[in-house]
């Protein structure tokens, strides 16, 4: 009962946040706790039977674990999760807080949780993950990450806990170089090494690369890990060490990077489960994910279907450009007060997006400029988010595709907000 007064304490205040504000107090309360009982996080994580699995990386995290999460569920699995995305150490308590009893403990198998880089690394510590499962690593926020070193070198403290296995992207080179120094720093007691990319062909039909800051000059070869063979739009076909058969998925969005996602969830799920893993109960869970909201979605909205897009980096925006259908003929771009110098963005060639309707968010008039520099045709700009998606949300049906909304985080909560969406 040590952390009684400390649960009571935050789920006071998560009360107090949701009547203040709808929706609200999802970091709060566990800003509290991490204050008042420093040892809560850490404490807690450390009860699960079957230990903690820390999914970490600069993208792909959110879609990653919403599918390892569906995986191990469909096999009987009781997780624990962050559904919410809240990644970072405030909103993994705030998760916990919503599950855990007076005595701290939580009904479920195994935890699962998506981690953000930098406040990972700061509690990685206190941890004992069994698993830990490194994305990519790429060019990313600069007011925070200034370079890809410095995110390679959280991502490393972080991967230095694991205990049982390390789930690595062999195609980034950043990562490969990380598990070989864990591998070298554990020695007889190193975690077991699993391996998953892409092969020559599916590397080949992403010509501007798969956005890593250094990719690997070589792909692991058929047997030694899970490899993508095949992308084809929402589809992809994949190998897996030890399974006979190919495994055909369904993918939440277009796009090889999901499909990558899909490959990282499918070798932790192998590691996580041992003999237990099922390939057909896996490939079928993975076919029934969802995209995270904002990730490839498409909602009805005022009768209307859109799609959101979620741009975080310069790579994840070239990625989701490169993915769109081409000559859309309604686009919206919002890019918000989270990017804090919009001159991040330029090196992203957006010149196939040919026509955006209407550039909105705080940081409107950078990004058009940007966009016309590319050569794409704009509209207007409205730095009036809301007005901006009532505009576009009026405008007719699209003689091409559906209304697609290509926005960064800041600007994604506002439209969510602005349009009601949970």
């Amino acid at each position: 009962m040590l952390y009684a007064p400390a649960i009571l304490a935050g789920r006071l205040v998560r009360v107090a946040a949701r009547m203040r504000k709808r929706g609200g107090g999802s970091a709060v309360p566990g800003l509290v706790v991490n204050r008042i009982a420093p040892g809560f996080l850490a404490a807690t994580l450390g009860g699960f039977p079957n230990g903690l699995v820390i999914v970490s990386g600069s993208s792909g995290k959110s879609t990653t674990t919403k599918m390892l999460v569906a995986i191990l569920e469909s096999h009987g699995v009781r997780v624990f999760t962050n559904p919410s995305t809240a990644n970072i150490a405030q909103g993994l308590t705030s998760a916990l807080l919503e599950r855990v009893n007076l005595a701290g403990h939580i009904d479920a198998d195994v935890a699962v949780l998506e981690m953000d880089e930098g406040h990972g690394a700061l509690i990685a510590p206190q941890l004992s993950p069994r698993t830990v499962l490194l994305t990519n690593v790429m060019t990313d926020q600069i007011d925070r990450f200034h370079d890809s070193e410095k995110v390679a070198g959280m991502l490393a403290q972080i991967a230095s806990r694991a205990t049982g296995a390390l789930v690595i992207n062999a195609d980034d080179a950043m990562l490969a170089d990380i598990a070989a120094g864990v591998t070298a720093s554990a020695g007889s007691v190193s975690p077991t090494i699993h391996s998953y990319g892409v092969n020559d062909a599916v590397l080949a039909a992403n010509p501007r690369g798969l956005g890593y800051t250094k990719t690997a000059t070589e792909r692991i070869a058929d047997g030694d890990g899970t490899l993508i063979t095949e992308v084809n739009g929402r589809s992809a076909t994949l190998t897996l060490a030890g399974v006979a058969d190919d495994m055909l998925i369904t993918l939440p969005a277009r796009g090889t990077h999901y499909a990558v996602d899909a490959a990282a969830a499918l070798s932790a799920a192998q590691s996580v489960l041992g003999d237990a893993f099922d390939p057909a109960r896996a490939a079928a869970a993975v076919s029934a994910v969802e995209p995270v909201f904002g990730r490839g979605e498409i909602v009805t909205v005022r009768g209307q279907q859109v799609e959101f897009v979620l741009v975080q980096n310069p790579a994840s925006f070239q990625l989701n450009v490169d993915s769109l259908e081409r000559d859309l003929d309604q686009v919206l771009v919002a890019v918000g007060s989270d990017v804090r110098d919009p001159s991040y963005l330029w090196p992203v060639d957006t010149s196939p997006l040919g026509r955006v309707a209407i550039v909105s968010g705080s940081k409107a008039h950078e990004i058009a400029l940007q966009l016309s520099y590319q050569g794409v045709v704009i509209g207007q700009v409205n730095t009036d988010l809301t007005s901006a998606l009532d505009e576009f949300l009026a405008l007719p049906a699209p003689q091409k595709g559906i209304k697609t909304v290509i926005f960064t985080a800041d600007s994604m909560r506002r439209t969510r907000a602005h349009l009601g969406l949970s």
